[in-house]
């Protein structure tokens, strides 16, 4: 199908997933499709691309690019990173970066950590930016990786 006021071609896919019993669980479970992105309008790799072009551009005007609401492509990108995340190495970081990244309107933030020295992210998460939050983080990574961390670089927000 051709979208010829935008320039851009779309395809759509039609198909029906089907319910299936499990004799495992003893439920009856929605099949997987494995192509599809956590959001299921969007394929993996279109879902890749998108949260791939969010490292150089903001959501804003990747949104704008592919037509796509802000939230969405807000949700595609942290898909992405979470992606990222699962196929990065272990952590065993000696620098770290520590920010916050805001989530929603109305001060909703999650903490974001970053390896400094391998150039990547290697955490995200907490339910506010807070004390008990950033503690996570190193429960996450444990008190003998937590050790070695040798240099901290953050803003001056109370709980880091």
């Amino acid at each position: 199908m051709r979208d010829l006021s935008a320039g851009n071609k779309r395809v759509y896919l039609e198909f029906e997933l089907r319910r299936v019993f499990c004799p495992r669980c003893q439920k009856v479970r929605q099949e997987t499709v494995k192509l599809l992105a956590n959001n299921p309008f969007y394929t993996k790799r279109f879902g890749w691309y998108v949260g791939k072009r969010c490292r150089s551009s903001s959501i804003s005007e990747v949104a704008k690019e592919f037509h796509l609401d802000w939230r969405t492509v807000k949700d595609l990108e942290m898909d992405y990173m979470q992606h990222l995340l699962d196929r990065a190495p272990k952590a065993r970081p000696k620098v770290i970066g520590i920010d916050e990244v805001s989530i929603r309107k109305g001060h909703t933030y999650r903490i974001i950590v970053s390896d400094l020295e391998g150039h990547r992210p290697i955490w995200f998460g907490g339910k506010d930016r807070s004390e008990e939050s950033m503690n996570l983080f190193y429960h996450w990574l444990g008190p003998i990786k937590s050790g070695r961390i040798r240099l901290a670089v953050m803003d001056m927000w109370k709980p880091f």
